[in-house]
């Protein structure tokens, strides 16, 4: 069990790897995707590849965007 509440289940639709990080790109519903970066190694361990089901977990203090 973990302590964050604000997790979503979804599917892979594409795993970027680069070469230290991985964008991983998650549907979580029709027209609602997540976009993770997390570390080349850690893409590698989870053997994360399109289709796969998982579950995104958003535990952050702050998420900001600004745009003029």
């Amino acid at each position: 069990m973990l302590s964050a509440r604000n997790q979503f289940a979804g599917t892979i639709q594409a795993v970027k790897l680069g070469q230290v990080m991985a964008e991983v790109i998650i549907k979580i519903a029709p027209k609602i995707e997540v976009v993770s970066l997390i570390s080349r190694t850690s893409a590698e361990n989870l053997k994360l590849k399109k289709g796969d089901k998982v579950t995104a977990i958003i535990k952050s203090t702050e998420v900001m965007v600004a745009k003029d």
